[in-house]
């Protein structure tokens, strides 16, 4: 009687060489090597070519079903049937180089920190509020200086919402995408007088100053409105820069 290799190794190695396999196989789809429709190798050839037990080749075809990549048919064999998500996300200064890619990021950031405000509003802590009331207070000091330091601080301000949404995938989110979130460099450039550039900046702190106070009350409704307003003020604000420096 043969005995599979893999069955007298310990458990949490056989599910590493399984959460191995499953990344390369994922990755070959990825990569047009097997393609939507087509059948996978035979589990035979994959524990050939992989050098893997047919306990783990068994075990990462399992993954895969579970996952929605690949099917199974009696008799028939295994077919790819979805393309796995990309492994990371792929949102960067060289993704966002258009006015179309700005409105696009604040259109997830609308679908994301909208919930998120109201996450914040009913879960936030004595801490939390403290934290967001440095960050507005920074955002007040820092209308006059550099830049770069009312960007930070303006980002700080969401990214303290979403850790005091209580969701780390949403805090997770918003740490990745890090101040790209912020399109202010545009907005000075179009408020390029000081006059205008003060008033633009009055303007966000009043809008986050909402957020802010809708949070501390703990309504849910009213911080999910008060975002939405701020988010979709940006949006138009970006618009009607975009048309104005468009028609000089």
């Amino acid at each position: 009687m043969t005995v599979d290799p893999s069955a007298a190794r310990p458990f949490p190695r056989r599910k590493r060489l399984a959460e191995e396999l499953v990344a390369r196989l994922s990755q070959y789809i990825r990569d047009g090597a097997y393609k939507r429709g087509e059948k996978l190798p035979t589990e035979l050839e994959i524990v050939e070519r992989e050098g893997v037990s047919r306990t783990v080749v068994r075990e990462a075809i399992l993954r895969l079903q579970a996952a929605g990549l690949v099917e199974t048919r009696r008799s028939v064999g295994t077919f790819v049937v979805d393309m796995p998500p990309p492994t990371s996300l792929h949102i960067g200064p060289e993704t966002i180089a258009t006015l179309g890619d700005v409105i696009n990021l604040l259109e997830l950031r609308i679908g994301l920190e909208v919930e998120a405000a109201a996450l914040a509003a009913q879960r936030r802590t004595v801490p939390d509020l403290e934290d967001l009331k440095a960050a507005l207070h920074l955002m007040k000091e820092s209308s006059s200086l550099k830049t770069s330091i009312a960007i930070h601080a303006d980002f700080q301000f969401h990214l303290r919402i979403a850790k005091a949404s209580g969701n780390a995938y949403i805090a997770d989110i918003m740490k990745h995408l890090g101040t790209k979130l912020i399109p202010r460099t545009r907005m000075n450039a179009a408020y390029s007088e000081r006059k205008d550039r003060l008033a633009y900046l009055d303007l966000l702190y009043l809008e986050h100053e909402k957020i802010y106070d809708a949070i501390s009350i703990g309504s849910p409704e009213s911080a999910r409105a008060a975002m939405f307003l701020h988010l979709n003020n940006s949006r138009q604000r970006l618009y009607r820069a975009h048309d104005a420096q468009t028609s000089q």
